[in-house]
């Protein structure tokens, strides 16, 4: 009997090297115990293990995509038996080259279970994983706390480093702690819930907002608890309100219909107040130790329409207000000849803070960096939740980017709807500093045209 030792019980490259040998050497299934670093998972086999053979050298073969990428989610699954499920389908595998494609077969059918399971609580991390903010020597960190049904932290690191890569942050769970400096990922060992805070000022502005766009029409009790179980709701502050507003759903919903947007803009403009104070105090990047002050979006929070812009310039930093600068002039003459009343639509920014170069006495506009678009982007959303625009226009990359989550090219998607995850369309344009950039006035008369062409569509979008 072999025993295979395996140094972590997600590590995916181990077990492959190992079983690529071990199938190799035509080893059977039945021949074979696995276990995770010192805990044995037979005590026959470890009792008669000195005498066993070595391991024979990983040899390479072909195996399906298809079967590595399930494999890869499967050893991530709180199942003892994983490892030797995994190895099982490996070894058939060889002479059975379509296995994988057998979705009635029972192996296949349980280790697609088993990956089902695990990509489940991935994005359950993703979803219900919130972050309280606590002080340290080095300044603000952000320590969260999570307990996932499956060996899924260190596969999930990469997002949260991408997601909140301008962010010092911990995430504490019992198997083990994941700790972000803003420059490098280290591991720390498993912690407790009584490591993680209770709580900080920050829940209060969730509480708001999330009470002020829960809809009583569309409660589904049952499909709410089959997504979001229980378990993770004393870990979401949100979540305490959650009682008390499914106990007063419908009574809740017979007001909205009698008092329609009037009651609904009430509950919304005071946590659009809360979001934008607590913003005023945003760390979550660099950019705030040198701007001025933090620039948030205005405008009434039922507007059908939404507009983002790069950043703040010199001008909006100075006055705390979007586009007043000279971009701020051409995008409100645009939007007049486009016929956009400017006092209907919300303007904001993909970045809150002025970043610039420091030349002589001038601050020159220097052009935010995806971590600081990455850092920015949770207030965007929030300004959108709260909003809920029909049409949100995105004002040049930066801004696609921060609404859409990847890079965007402006020519080619340039003049036509997108839909955005959280609903509604998005339109994409140039920057109005585009304009002011260009050396040829007749250039720059087509291109102002083109502009106000592309706003003219925006509008004929929203629905009255």
């Amino acid at each position: 009997m072999r025993v295979v030792t395996l140094p972590a019980p997600d590590d995916f490259d181990a077990w492959r090297d190992a079983a690529r040998g071990l199938a190799a050497a035509e080893v059977p299934p039945d021949d074979i115990v696995w276990q995770v670093g010192d805990t044995p998972a037979d005590l026959f086999a470890v009792a008669g293990d000195e005498g066993a053979p070595p391991m024979p050298a990983a040899t390479g073969f072909s195996v399906p995509r298809a079967f590595i990428d399930l494999a890869r989610d499967v050893v991530m699954a709180r199942e003892p038996e994983r490892f030797a499920l995994l190895y099982t389908a490996l070894f058939r595998l060889r002479r059975e080259p379509k296995l994988v494609e057998d979705h009635a077969d029972p192996l296949i059918r349980r280790l697609e279970v088993l990956a089902k399971g695990v990509r489940r609580d991935i994005h359950k991390m993703r979803a219900f994983l919130r972050f309280r903010e606590v002080e340290d020597d080095a300044g603000s960190r952000y320590v969260a706390w999570f307990e996932p049904e499956h060996h899924i932290v260190r596969a999930n690191a990469a997002f949260f480093v991408n997601r909140f890569a301008s962010m010092r942050w911990s995430i504490l769970t019992p198997e083990v702690s994941l700790h972000w400096d803003g420059k490098a990922l280290a591991e720390g060992p498993g912690a407790s819930k009584a490591d993680a805070p209770d709580g900080d000022p920050t829940e209060e502005v969730w509480k708001t907002y999330y009470a002020s766009i829960f809809n009583p029409a569309r409660v589904k009790i049952g499909a709410m608890l089959k997504e979001m179980p229980r378990k993770y709701w004393k870990n979401m502050p949100e979540t305490a309100l959650v009682g008390q507003l499914i106990a007063g759903a419908q009574a809740r919903e017979s007001g909205m219909i009698a008092t329609a947007r009037t009651e609904i803009g009430g509950n919304v403009q005071a946590a659009w107040e809360a979001l934008r104070d607590e913003a005023a105090a945003c760390t979550r990047c660099h950019l705030y130790k040198h701007a001025t002050q933090t620039v948030f979006g205005e405008g009434p929070v039922d507007a059908a329409m939404m507009f983002v812009g790069e950043q703040p310039g010199d001008q909006e930093d100075l006055a705390g207000t979007p586009f007043v600068g000279p971009a701020g002039q051409v995008f409100n003459r645009a939007i007049a000849d486009a016929g956009i009343d400017r006092a209907r639509v919300y303007v904001t920014n993909a970045v809150k803070h002025f970043k610039f170069e420091q030349k002589g006495k001038r601050r020159i506009h220097a052009k935010p960096d995806t971590g600081e678009i990455q850092a920015c982007r949770w207030w965007i959303e929030q300004e959108q939740l709260l909003v809920r625009p029909q049409v949100t226009v995105a004002l040049g990359a930066t801004a696609a980017r921060s609404l859409l989550g990847r890079t965007v090219t402006i020519g080619r998607e340039r003049g036509q709807a997108l839909r955005l995850p959280e609903g509604g369309e998005a339109w994409i344009t140039v920057h109005p500093s585009y304009l002011l950039r260009l050396p040829d006035p007749a250039q720059k008369e087509a291109e102002y045209a083109r502009f106000v062409e592309d706003l003219k569509k925006a509008q004929a979008s929203v629905t009255a």
